[in-house]
């Protein structure tokens, strides 16, 4: 039993050595003051608690809204715009600056151009915007487009985070479980070793 507790326990640590990693580079209170626009606002975001916190209430709308935003034709004022709506839905930064990273030099233009071609299409299919000059239609595209992708990454996005969310509720109260018999058992030895001890 203490073997497979233990065993479990350095799963659960590597898990956490694994994410804390990969969440490294991102915004966290600590280091906030790096970043190159969020910085001018660092202590705005350090007086907020809700700007790094994982609660479900800041989490959902973190992957809603980064998730739109990181799709919209805003390349450049991307950061600014999520570190404003991170403030206003009360959402986690770490987890909307973090989307926003969608879209970067090497995904910028199949994105673009894949969101355009939805929005166009939704356009065309709803019968709205025809009237418009080709590059505010193209425009208007872009942004229903990103609005709508964005919806659908974020629905992903949301049932993942579900999913891990659970799991990790799982092998938390399986750990607690192992570590409640571990001490059941050691409690049981100690009884025994002191029952022997006085029988001697």
């Amino acid at each position: 039993m203490s073997e497979e507790y233990d065993r479990h326990f350095r799963e659960l640590l590597a898990r956490r050595r694994r994410l804390r990693k990969l969440l490294k580079p991102l915004p966290r209170r600590a280091n906030v003051r790096r970043y190159p626009v969020i910085k001018w606002f660092a202590r705005q975001a350090v007086a907020r608690p809700y700007l790094w916190s994982f609660r479900r209430e800041n989490v959902l709308p973190a992957l809603y809204v980064g998730s739109v935003i990181s799709l919209l034709p805003l390349y450049g004022v991307q950061l600014l715009v999520a570190f404003g709506a991170a403030i206003l839905f009360r959402a986690n930064l770490t987890l909307t600056v973090a989307l926003q990273f969608i879209t970067n030099p090497f995904t910028l233009v199949p994105i673009y151009g894949f969101t355009a071609w939805v929005g166009k299409s939704l356009m065309e299919f709803l019968g709205v915007g025809g009237h418009l000059p080709a590059p505010a239609f193209y425009a208007n595209a872009l942004v229903v487009g990103g609005v709508v992708v964005g919806l659908a990454v974020a629905l992903l996005c949301d049932i993942a985070w579900r999913v891990l969310a659970w799991e990790a509720r799982q092998f938390r109260n399986r750990l607690a479980a192992h570590r409640i018999r571990r001490d059941l058992l050691l409690a049981a030895e100690r009884e025994r070793a002191a029952s022997e001890g006085t029988q001697r």
